[in-house]
This record gives C-alpha cells, structure tokens and sequence, in this order.
C-alpha cells in the first residue's frame, strides 16, 4: 500500500438544473466540501481521480435528462439515482431521489447526500459491481455520512 500523503481537496460545485423538486443547494454545497474531505482520508492503493481533480461538479438533474444519460452512456433505459463520470461530474436525479427517500424513509436530504458521497466514492476507486465490493462501499457510505 502507498503512502498516504494530505491531498488537497478538489473545489466542488452544486448546481441545480432541474425545476419540478426544490433541493437546499446551500446545504449539499457545505455538506460536499466535508464529504470530499471525508473521502480522501480513506486509504486508497492507487492514485485515483479524486486524488487528482482539481474541480468537481454535482448536477441535479431532472429524471428526464438522467434517462438520456443513462441511454448514451450506460446503454441502460430510463432514470437511474446517480451517474460519475471519471473527469469529474456526478449527475444525481432530484426526482429519483424523492422517490427512493420516501420508498426507504429517508429526508430528500440525506438521499442526496447518499448520491453524493457514491459518486465521490466512485472517483476514489470505489465499485458497486459485484456483492461484495457494493457491501464495502455502502459501508463507506454510510461511515462518510454519519461523520460529514
């Protein structure tokens, strides 16, 4: 394992593009700078992307435009929760969120918090494609956002 050196945390921006759900822009941009923060005092083996972006952008999307992404890109069909690009965007769909935050009992909030920290987690060497590797990330999830 290298050694883990202090990295300097990408700049993050939230930006709300999608009108149908009002989402606390404020809220998720201070809870983002100690998240990313959060996430580069995990260990990693590897340089990853987080490591090395200097700026992050969080896009809150309609379910609509998150279809389309998830078409082009996932050749997947319809909405999904969140999307990561490795250069450093995460798409979060504002109207999936609500509806998995009502689904499982959570504040619109916290499941967008969630979404956040997946996506950084993805740019930190994260995976979620197989059982195992899905459970350690979902602990990590939930480790980043009770401390963040």
């Amino acid at each position: 394992m290298r050694m883990k050196t202090k990295i300097s945390p990408p700049k993050i921006e939230i930006r709300n593009l999608q009108r149908k759900i009002k989402v606390n822009i404020a809220d998720l941009q201070r809870f983002a700078r100690k998240a990313v923060a959060a996430c580069l005092d995990l260990r990693a083996d590897t340089r990853t992307e987080l490591e090395t972006l200097s700026e992050l952008s969080v896009l809150i999307v309609s379910d609509m435009r998150m279809a389309s992404l998830h078409r082009r890109f996932m050749n997947e069909s319809g909405p999904t929760d969140v999307i990561t690009f490795q250069h450093g965007e995460i798409f979060i769909s504002a109207e999936t969120a609500l509806r998995h935050a009502r689904k499982f009992g959570n504040a619109l909030n916290r499941e967008l918090r969630l979404y956040i920290i997946h996506g950084l987690l993805h740019l930190h060497g994260f995976d979620d494609h197989d059982d195992a590797d899905a459970r350690k990330m979902r602990a990590m999830e939930k480790r980043i956002l009770d401390q963040a």
